[in-house]
């Protein structure tokens, strides 16, 4: 089973810049963040820790600190869960699973991801830098 931690320190925005990664969220507020996640691909491969900071400039373990951070900036909602009433396509898109924890501009985030139908496929896509390759 393969755990992957990371912790994300994500984003407040410095007075007089404006660039991607600088730590506004897609409203413009900042997006102060402290998150853990936690992956497991579900195929053996050997565990691998990550971390992320986006406050002072993107720095981290991640592949690609700067995407991670820019990336997280542009959605609205990174970690809202999926709606109860949601109707999925039955396709299956992996045994992967990850679970985010901590928080985000200000609010508890608790999300369990998996790859098990199309609803949840697309979610996990859309986090895009913060689950590295599978």
């Amino acid at each position: 089973m393969l755990a992957l931690a990371a912790v994300l320190t994500a984003c407040a925005d410095e007075p007089g810049t404006d660039e991607p990664g600088d730590d506004a969220g897609a409203s413009g507020s900042p997006a102060a963040a402290e998150l853990t996640i936690t992956v497991d691909p579900g195929d053996g491969r050997a565990v691998q820790e990550y971390t992320l900071a986006c406050t002072g400039g993107p720095q981290g373990t991640l592949p690609d600190p700067r995407a991670a951070c820019d990336h997280l900036a542009t959605l609205d909602e990174p970690f809202a869960p999926l709606p109860a009433d949601a109707v999925c396509t039955e396709q299956y898109g992996g045994p992967q699973t990850a679970r985010v924890v901590g928080t985000w501009a200000g609010e508890p985030v608790d999300l369990a991801l998996s790859r098990t139908d199309g609803c949840r496929i697309s979610q996990w896509d859309s986090l895009g830098p913060l689950l590295p390759a599978r």
